[in-house]
């Protein structure tokens, strides 16, 4: 691991991080136009609740086709605009039950171990990755397996076996995956799941994409058979190819997908954002520590003019896995709270266990947030207020200037990383479509180096406001944390070594830094009942 730099920088942040006055609440405004390209100086807020904008809609089997002759590995992505938002009421976990029987089920041709076998010997790859709006299929193989791949690969969409045996397998694995997996082992992933459902109640991003258990049970093997015509259709589908391929293959691989449905059931609507604001969902399970996730849903994405801004904003209040971040440095470095802490502009899914965010996780609502990692209980509060702390800091002080370059340095080298292998290149090729940006990546990069620190905080101004964040708590005391939130009384913490004096005397701010939360609105649940059923993410009870 990294290890020869962050001491250093935490000593270098702990200065550039000093103590600061609590920053005002902003009231709602318009926002104030821009032009695309550019930031507005001036920090009007943008309005609450934010509003949802469709994605765009592509042609239908609209395609990317990034043709390299010499590369060795044929790449396929395949986006339907298909996700849990589809799921009907009571049946939540349908869409990505459909996708998991489709991807690993079988074809008419091969049973679900047939396929695995024939896939083994190739080396070859097939995937699936549900989410809210998107289901997107991927594939890659070596050149010389190509035909007998790309049997496989378009029947697994359009010869499904939708087996009965494999169904109940694949429904199982989903139901043991909320109780075993999320509710009794990830609770950090349990905690954004969470975020969630507190942030969208109500509105159809609120459910887990993977269902509740109570939707999972009720789905019947008919049900995914009707969901496989109903919305992976060829009018909700992107193609994406990459390595030795031509125009000849996409139009092979077309006529094999014209057996799909040509339309499919009409776009979800997406209703109006919830207006929820300093709210807070306790889930209680018998823990050791003490997972926090913060966050607010926030009307900026891909493509507008404050997204750059945001991003480097939050990279380097946080950047994902990296040792950069002043959260990063102060909170784990400096006082040894946790491994990690982190922040978001945009939803991040992790790319399997790696550094990177998962692309084809495109959404019409997105949300910016902040990952703390498990602290000890005792802990909890003065994590969050630290956390608080320095996100007030960005508030008020902006990036500070000595670290406005590097900052900006890091986050250009990091953006070359999201696109090399041919996979990534074709998701940001395909996210590009559904957000109106083309050449994404190489635009973020163009206006990165243009921006100035004014420009960014006033962007952290008009959009990053405190008033609105929620928080979600994985923890075992949940009345005890509850109470504690409540009445905020100062939380001093303690070190099994002595600490800087530099490190002590921020400490005194941290401990007593009011937390924006509304009085009446922390629930509990219990986190083996949470997702049980679409009712029983509920709305939060005054005085629960």
């Amino acid at each position: 691991m990294k290890n020869a730099l962050p001491g250093l920088l935490s000593v270098f942040l702990t200065a550039a991080c000093a103590s600061h006055p609590a920053a005002p609440e902003s009231k709602a405004a318009a926002t104030t136009p821009v032009v695309a390209g550019t930031v507005s100086t001036q920090p009007a807020p943008e309005p609450v609740p934010p509003p949802a904008r469709p994605l765009l809609t592509p042609q239908p089997l609209d395609t990317v086709l990034l043709s390299s002759p010499t590369s060795p590995l044929v790449t396929f992505r395949f986006v339907f605009r298909a996700g849990s938002v589809d799921d009907p009421p009571g049946k939540e976990g349908l869409t990505a039950l459909t996708a998991n029987l489709l991807g690993q089920g079988g074809t008419r041709e091969l049973t679900s171990a047939q396929l695995l076998e024939a896939l083994f010997p190739m080396a070859a790859e097939l995937g699936q990755q549900p989410d809210k709006e998107l289901t997107t299929f991927t594939g890659r193989v070596h050149r010389d397996h190509l035909n007998r791949f790309l049997t496989i690969f378009l029947d697994v969409l359009t010869q499904p076996r939708l087996d009965a045996k494999e169904f109940e397998r694949l429904r199982a694995d989903a139901v043991n995956n909320i109780k075993n997996a999320l509710r009794g082992e990830n609770d950090e992933e349990l905690g954004k799941v969470g975020l969630d459902a507190l942030l969208f109640h109500g509105h159809p991003y609120g459910h887990y994409v993977g269902g509740t258990v109570a939707g999972l049970n009720a789905i019947t093997l008919e049900d995914v058979k009707a969901q496989w015509k109903r919305v992976f259709t060829q009018d909700r589908l992107m193609l994406g190819l990459a390595g030795p391929v031509d125009d000849g293959l996409v139009q092979q691989v077309k006529q094999r997908l014209a057996v799909l449905p040509a339309h499919g059931a009409p776009a979800v609507l997406l209703p109006v954002t919830p207006d929820v604001a300093g709210h807070v969902l306790i889930l209680q399970k018998a823990a050791r520590s003490t997972a926090i996730s913060i966050g607010a849903a926030y009307g900026v994405r891909r493509g507008d003019p404050d997204f750059v801004p945001l991003t480097l904003a939050l990279s380097y209040l946080g950047q994902h896995r990296e040792f950069t971040g002043v959260l990063y440095n102060q909170l784990r470095e400096a006082r040894g709270l946790n491994y990690g802490d982190y922040a978001y502009a945009e939803h991040f899914e992790q790319s399997g266990g790696g550094t990177f965010p998962e692309p084809n996780i495109a959404r019409s609502v997105q949300d910016f947030s902040v990952w703390i990692r498990p602290v000890e209980e005792a802990n909890a509060l003065f994590a969050t207020r630290g956390a608080l702390y320095y996100f007030d800091g960005l508030l008020k002080d902006g990036i500070p200037a000595d670290r406005f370059d590097d900052s900006r340095g890091f986050l250009g080298g990091y953006s070359r990383q999201l696109d090399q292998t041919d996979a990534r290149r074709l998701g940001y090729a395909l996210d590009a479509k559904l957000y109106g940006t083309p050449d994404f990546l190489n635009a973020f990069r163009t206006r990165l180096a243009t921006l100035t620190a004014e420009e960014v905080h006033a962007a952290v101004l008009r959009h990053l406001r405190p008033e609105r964040l929620n928080f979600v708590y994985v923890t075992h005391n949940a009345a005890k944390l509850r109470g504690l939130l409540e009445t905020q009384p100062a939380s001093p913490i303690t070190y099994p070594s002595a600490k800087p004096q530099e490190i002590t005397q921020v400490d005194k701010s941290i401990e007593v830094f009011k937390l924006p939360l509304q009085a009446g609105q922390t629930e509990i649940k219990e986190a083996q009942g949470f997702m049980e059923s679409e009712s029983s993410q509920g709305a939060l009870h005054q005085g629960e």
